[in-house]
């Protein structure tokens, strides 16, 4: 099987955050004390199980291609709201401004219909 630079970039820009986020949905799962800490100091700390599921259901969505458009809205509002709540707490915004970027550029080079009309839907 031919790889060609239409096919890999698509897969390498996908696995960045799809292996960021689920590094983070699993280290909530676990629940070490330094992961509670930061939970604890950004208010969420009681919801640190739902929101390692959340993240890793949204990533496994955001992967599936059937599921991906699912997938970049829940990550978006996932992530919107880790914004919110980082910024009302005064914490550095770089990961999660990171993350939703690279799902953004992996969702337009997968399927471009998320951000743009089809030729279909134009007309």
């Amino acid at each position: 099987m031919a790889f060609s630079k239409k096919t890999v970039l698509p897969l390498l820009v996908t696995a960045v955050p799809a292996l960021m986020v689920t590094a983070s949905g699993i280290m909530k799962l676990l629940g070490t004390t330094e992961i509670r800490q930061a939970l604890a100091a950004a208010g969420v700390a009681d919801y640190r199980i739902g929101l390692g599921l959340m993240e890793l259901l949204f990533t496994a969505l955001f992967l599936y291609p059937r599921t991906m458009k699912l997938g970049l809205l829940l990550l978006t509002s996932y992530f919107a709201g880790a914004i919110a709540t980082d910024l009302s707490h005064g914490h550095s915004l770089v990961a999660p401004v990171l993350i939703l970027t690279l799902v953004w550029i992996a969702a337009f080079l997968r399927d471009r219909s998320a951000f743009l009309p089809t030729a279909e839907q134009a007309a």
